[in-house]
């Protein structure tokens, strides 16, 4: 359902939609919980190292980027189950991709971590 709010109201009502998105997610996916608690630990970390801010920021984006793709295929795997839990190649393969784009976050994420946070300590 579309919602008829303009401007500010729009805005507020699309925010609260995000939150309830969010919780959603929280409350269904443990990985997006573990994913969660690992940007909150993480988040202060990237405050603590002695880096630039331009690698302070690329640090904050690997992270939040985790969370944002784990959101996208935990809706693609949403709406494949509505459509129907019987098998389909399709619906196989759009879970995949989606997975494989979860996968390929999370190992930038850390190469990123790994890259930056270490030679910040030397």
């Amino acid at each position: 359902m579309k919602s008829e709010a303009k401007g500010w109201r729009r805005w507020i009502a699309a925010t609260r939609y995000s939150w309830q998105g969010l919780k959603a997610g929280w409350k269904s996916e443990a990985a997006i919980r573990q994913e969660i608690i690992a940007l909150v630990i993480l988040l202060p970390v990237t405050m603590l190292v002695d880096v630039s801010a331009a690698e302070r920021a690329v640090l904050l984006l690997s992270l939040t980027m985790v969370l944002v793709v784990e959101l996208l295929n935990t809706g693609i795997e949403t709406v494949v189950d509505r459509l129907g839990e019987e098998f389909h190649e399709l619906s196989g393969k759009a879970k995949d991709l989606g997975s494989a784009a979860v996968l390929l976050a999370l190992l930038t994420a850390t190469a990123v971590w790994l890259l930056i946070v270490p030679a910040s300590l030397f």
